[in-house]
């Protein structure tokens, strides 16, 4: 006899990391997950002395060039790279909606 239903999944592999950028020995973050095709961006931390150098935009910058390159999708929950998405569209396309 055969019983259906309750099948189980193998659980989704959640790896998670953060790109990095240094300047002087400071070091600028965005963190990330990556679950199956989805990168989220989570968190940047910029230090003080490198705010306003153009830094963070370089993290957002690397991480969507990143996912592009590995055919992902990007859920962004950090504000810094919302706001980076809102002047430059050529990133839309990789946002899930």
């Amino acid at each position: 006899m055969k019983i259906f239903g309750n099948k189980k999944t193998a659980p989704e592999l959640v790896t998670t990391g953060r790109f990095e950028l240094e300047h002087d020995g400071q070091v600028a973050t965005l963190q990330y997950t990556v679950a199956g095709h989805v990168l989220a961006l989570l968190h940047s931390e910029i230090p003080e002395s490198l705010r306003g150098s153009g830094i963070a935009s370089t993290l957002a910058q690397t991480a969507l060039d990143w996912a592009r390159a590995n055919r992902m999708k990007v859920d962004v929950v950090c504000p810094f790279v919302a706001a980076f998405l809102e002047t430059h569209p050529e990133y839309s396309d990789l946002v899930l909606r």
